[in-house]
């Protein structure tokens, strides 16, 4: 681990901070190369082994986003990586796998990835993507204004959240905020898919939305098989029903 890696009990605040990216790969030659590259392009990286390193690390360290392989001795990265978010835990995630087949891009997606990246790759495209995912994440934290009802749930754009009738908060990643105030600037209109796509980043086409869609309708919706509040309007997209706060 760098010896610079920020703790939770001393996570410096300000601008110009370098990224902290937690590495989980079980080849150590591939997570070398990785955390080699990474730290040569200004980044501070950890590295873990197994989803129970990387647990370890989460527990001491905060990091800004992950770089996680799929096929792990034990638990895999979608089994990880679903866990943490079932936990809370929205910290922007790469898939980085050798399994390249639509599929698995989606069971990564339905797992809480923010992006997928096959092996063999460019270590240069890895940089790239993780730059977006953080441009991304950091863009949805700096709105503060976007706050709006949703049945039961108000949507916190500040803190990237839904906030229950119940008090009880539920957390979302990067990419479903950015779904949303998207479907939120024109609500009770139809958004389209290629639309949607831009809004979030993402260039996996619509297949990427409509799982993105999926996920965040077992959130908001009492009966995912009948919306009320995030419709399909065929051959138009879809459509988020919002009351003002």
């Amino acid at each position: 681990m760098e010896k610079d890696a920020k703790t939770k009990e001393n996570y410096p605040v300000g601008l110009g901070q370098k990224p902290h990216i937690l590495v989980i790969d079980d080849d150590a030659r591939i997570r070398d190369l990785v955390v080699r590259y990474l730290s040569e392009h200004d980044f501070v990286v950890i590295s873990a082994c197994d989803a129970r390193e990387a647990r370890e690390a989460l527990a001491q360290f905060e990091v800004d986003a992950l770089v996680v392989d799929v096929m792990m001795p034990g638990e895999t990265g979608f089994v990880f990586l679903k866990s943490l978010r079932d936990g809370g835990n929205d910290v922007p995630a790469i898939m980085l796998t050798a399994r390249g087949e639509v599929d698995d891009r989606i069971e990564g997606l339905e797992a809480g990835a923010d992006d997928y990246l096959s092996k063999p790759f460019e270590p240069r495209e890895l940089v790239l993507r993780l730059h977006a995912i953080l441009k991304r994440g950091m863009a949805a934290r700096e709105d503060l204004y976007q706050r709006f009802r949703i049945g039961s749930w108000v949507f916190d754009g500040e803190r990237a959240l839904l906030r229950g009738d119940d008090g009880d908060d539920m957390k979302l990643t990067a990419m479903e905020v950015s779904l949303i105030k998207a479907l939120g600037a024109q609500a009770g209109e139809p958004v389209s898919r290629d639309d949607l796509a831009a809004a979030c980043g993402v260039d996996a086409g619509e297949r990427t939305v409509d799982v993105q869609v999926t996920r965040l309708r077992r959130k908001i919706e009492a009966d995912t098989k009948a919306p009320r509040y995030l419709q399909t309007v065929r051959g138009q997209g879809y459509l988020l029903r919002v009351d003002g706060i």
